[in-house]
């Protein structure tokens, strides 16, 4: 099974959802999308692949949400992703991505749906 795993070192759930991957003895391709962000098309094809809008994977926590007015219901799906491209931590982590689909795992459990 190929997954991948949208990571943030830092982030605890992240660092339990890789756990979690590895006791099941697989071993994902990790992308530490701070270090090296995704681009709009590929948040775009990450996204197409998820059952979440973007608005729902918008981090607030410990990012420029606020100050960048994220809130505003005005805003479209497109300029939402301008704005994670430009500021990656907007990203809320972590993704894991298999072959049938792509997930938000928040919390760390939901991860187990895709492994079946």
């Amino acid at each position: 099974m190929t997954v991948t795993i949208y990571h943030n070192p830092k982030c605890g759930t992240s660092r339990n959802v890789l756990a979690i991957l590895r006791e099941k003895g697989i071993e994902p391709d990790i992308v530490e999308y701070m270090k090296t962000p995704l681009g709009k098309d590929e948040l775009k094809s990450l996204f197409g692949k998820m059952s979440e809008s973007v608005r729902d994977v918008l981090r607030e926590k410990g990012t420029p949400f606020e100050e960048l007015n994220l809130s505003d219901p005005n805003l479209s799906d497109d300029e939402l992703l301008d704005f994670i491209v430009e500021h990656p931590i907007l990203l809320n982590r972590p993704i894991v991505v298999t072959a049938k689909r792509a997930k938000l795992c928040r919390p760390s459990e939901t991860v187990l749906e895709l492994l079946d």
